[in-house]
């Protein structure tokens, strides 16, 4: 499901930025998909639906809800463990993102140049892939960024990870939407650690992961009300980006 609204209409006053990007045919309101049975089908249309239209961005003028017919098995692949650090602040966040993304081995150049393009006026479409080392940038298209797509979650994986997440006060679409995605990626072979930052105004807790930290939640990111965010996945020197590419956007997979 994609939504998004008219490029001409005026964005809220407390928005920070309106994540247009130059080229694009509007502003990108909300995003997901999934991988279901044929008889989830019906009723994953109208969750959708219903999540386009009450979204904190704002009333979209389009809503576009596509269907595929899978043509490969996907792979099985683990939910990584979820842990929250205690964070007050951004300026704490910061501090932290540092700390996290140098023990794995990160370059200082490296974040930087994430944060510039998380915290930019104007937002990519998709991630942004960065060089661990180097900071140099190497998504082909830095309009559209690199999509994640192609995950589910198993059923009785899923009833778990609700009913862990709610003993954790954490059971929302957003979190394990976010956990699904942020275990496909920290699985794809050339990518070292991921850092997002939602561009929900009202949603301020970001997340770094890896398969050797898991999944980190870092509460109080930004400030509420700022529409600001993204996600840089950091890519080793040798990262083969078409193998990349083709993992995160073509192959399916299935988390347990």
């Amino acid at each position: 499901m994609r939504a998004s609204r008219s490029a001409q209409r005026r964005p809220s006053a407390r928005s920070r930025n309106n994540t247009q990007s130059p080229g694009s045919a509007g502003v990108h309101i909300s995003g997901a998909e999934g991988i279901y049975d044929d008889t989830e089908i019906t009723g994953i249309i109208s969750a959708y639906a219903r999540r386009a239209l009450r979204h904190p961005r704002g009333r979209p003028d389009e809503i576009v809800i596509t269907i595929e017919a899978l043509h490969r098995k996907p792979g099985k692949i683990p939910l990584l463990p979820i842990t929250t650090l205690e964070c007050n602040a951004p300026d704490e966040a910061y501090v932290l993102i540092f700390k996290a993304l140098s023990d794995l081995g990160i370059s200082s150049k490296a974040i930087s140049a994430a944060l510039r393009v998380l915290t930019a006026e104007t937002s990519m479409r998709g991630a942004s892939l960065i060089r661990i080392r180097s900071g140099r940038r190497a998504e082909p298209d830095r309009i559209r960024g690199v999509r994640v797509s192609g995950l589910g979650i198993e059923r009785v994986s899923g009833r778990r990870l609700s009913q862990k997440l709610s003993r954790l006060n954490l059971d929302t679409t957003t979190v394990g939407e976010a956990l699904v995605l942020a275990s496909k990626v920290a699985s794809c072979p050339g990518i070292a650690a991921e850092i997002c930052i939602s561009d929900d105004p009202d949603y301020t807790t970001g997340y770094i992961a890896s398969r050797e930290s898991g999944y980190l939640r870092i509460p109080n990111i930004k400030n509420h009300g700022e529409m600001y965010g993204g996600r840089v996945f950091f890519i080793r020197e040798d990262a083969a980006i078409e193998k990349l590419m083709d993992y995160l956007e073509k192959t399916p997979v299935i988390l347990y």
